[in-house]
């Protein structure tokens, strides 16, 4: 039996054919996986499912009954729930208040009831963490466990997943997937939405193809009727996938790089995080001019604090920061932009831009109080920022209608081109980079990297923070490793191993150390 059926779904934002005329159904204790470019309607479709979005044209049936999903309370009423790609969650309040925001019925919270239930659901599904801590106090990955145990909490039979690996490092991609087959064996049926080819394939059911708002191909893995290997039908998919998508340039020669002099230092930095306690100790490196730097380490080991110091976010305690020469320890987040140094974080919506403006807004965020776009930061030339705006998108292929279009109608792939453009445009000095290529498909993410492959033989020293160790390997220089707050090693990209990279993430120092 279909616990979900939706029938000819078209959904259109002006001129923007989002959906075409879409059938996706979900059986009973079934991983439904939902793969496409970014851009290709995925997210759309399933916002229309969670009552976010109302169709223009279709139908949808829920266990074999039509209903009209017109806002996302009904949609929970019906036992459907979705985790979204960008956080829902308040900041200031505690995780076990957010579980029960929208959820309570009382006057006074249950606290005492809904804690131990909390404990139930999280030995259930190995999702441990504090019920009493802040949400701003957990990183990307420890907030998504949040929403996931919210979902769990609410009694859902069906979970929507929006790309739900693009902020979790490969162990907690591990743990995730062990996850999802509790949730398949304990009755639930999940959507999967992703544009990652190799986990559709590892947890999914059945995986439907949407290219361009449309419906592509559909592939039963638990019933492969042709007899085709994985091979053949992963071959099919990609080919359906990327049919007529212009193809990365990769004929486009990167110059050979060359390093010059030390453009940063930083001298036993010490920093503390929003805690209140020490998240980086006596750390100490430089990075040369035209290099690439890579920082390995699993999340929450000081990498975020570490960009955020270098970049003015954030305060240091003790040690030293110099740029070329010139001290900018405890400097303003101006005057280290103004120094040439620019930051790209991986929280692109909480932190990265404003879903409430444009793209042509939010790419001139830098650099609108400067000629043409504005005149001595007054008044703003309209037509200036529209342009640009429009030269980014095509330069950075970013998926949009117009350089008008709000950004957090934009999927979040797109979101983070736009971001990557902004930065890459200022001609930095130093850049940094905190998971450039999350969220991104395979042609995107490899068009990001070359992108920042040509930036730094312009002379640009990147710095990259990232736990994907493909990414760290093909990209960097020499390749650092953080935990617990200390740089363990900095090692040459020729000599590293991934074994020993892996040993380092997890703290085992290299032998003689």
């Amino acid at each position: 039996m279909n616990v979900i059926e939706m029938k000819g779904i078209t959904k259109r934002f002006n001129d923007l054919i989002a959906n075409d005329n879409i059938y996706f159904d979900l059986g009973e204790s079934e991983i439904h996986t939902l793969l496409g470019e970014n851009g290709a309607g995925k997210t759309t479709l399933m916002n229309i499912l969670s009552g976010m979005y109302q169709p223009d044209e279709g139908r949808i049936y829920v266990k074999g009954k039509k209903v009209n999903i017109s806002s996302p309370e009904i949609s929970l009423n019906l036992g459907i729930g979705m985790l979204y790609q960008h956080f829902t969650l308040v900041p200031t309040l505690s995780v076990l208040e957010n579980i029960l925001l929208g959820t309570n019925k009382k006057f006074f919270l249950p606290k005492k009831e809904a804690k131990k239930k909390f404990n139930e659901i999280a030995k259930q599904y190995g999702l441990h963490m504090d019920p009493d801590v802040k949400v701003w106090q957990l990183s990307l990955g420890e907030q998504q466990k949040v929403e996931i145990i919210k979902l769990f909490y609410q009694g859902l039979d069906v979970l929507i997943l929006d790309e739900p690996t693009s902020v979790l490092t490969p162990l907690e991609i591990e743990d995730f997937f062990r996850m999802l087959k509790s949730m398949k064996e304990s009755g639930k049926s999940v959507i999967f939405i992703t544009h990652k080819l190799k986990e559709a394939f590892r947890i999914s059911n059945k995986i439907t193809v949407l290219r361009r708002g449309k419906k592509v191909e559909e592939v039963d893995l638990e019933n492969k009727t042709e007899g085709k290997g994985k091979d053949k039908i992963l071959n099919q998919i990609v080919e359906v996938m990327f049919k007529d998508v212009e193809p990365i340039e990769e004929a486009k020669e990167i110059p050979k790089r060359t390093m010059g002099e030390t453009v940063l230092s930083l001298e036993e930095v010490t920093v503390k995080n929003d805690k209140g306690l020490e998240a980086l100790h006596k750390v100490s490196f430089s990075l040369r001019r035209g290099e690439i730097l890579g920082i390995a380490g699993v999340d929450g080991n000081g990498q975020k604090e570490l960009a955020e110091v270098i970049a003015g976010q954030r305060k240091v305690s003790s040690g030293r920061i110099s740029i070329n020469g010139t001290d900018i320890t405890n400097k303003s987040v101006k005057f280290i932009n103004n120094k040439g140094v620019f930051y790209v974080t991986d929280d692109r919506m909480g932190e990265g831009c404003v879903g409430n403006l444009t793209l042509a807004e939010n790419v001139i965020l830098r650099c609108y109080k400067k000629e043409p776009f504005s005149n001595k930061g007054i008044i703003l030339n309209l037509k200036a920022i529209e342009e640009y705006g429009e030269e980014l998108i095509r330069s950075f292929r970013v998926k949009a209608p117009t350089a008008k279009a709000l950004v957090k109608t934009l999927s979040g792939g797109n979101i983070q081109k736009a971001l990557l453009a902004r930065e890459f445009s200022q001609q930095p000095i130093i850049l940094i980079c905190s998971k450039p290529t999350h969220g991104l498909d395979v042609m995107t993410a490899q068009f990001i990297l070359n992108e920042i492959k040509m930036q730094s033989s312009r002379g640009t020293s990147v710095l990259l923070i990232s736990s994907d160790l493909e990414e760290i390997k093909e990209l960097s220089d020499r390749i650092g490793v953080i935990f617990k707050g200390e740089l363990l090693d900095i090692l040459s990209n020729e000599k590293a191993t991934r074994e020993e990279i892996g040993r380092l993430m997890l703290g085992l120092k290299r032998k003689g150390k």
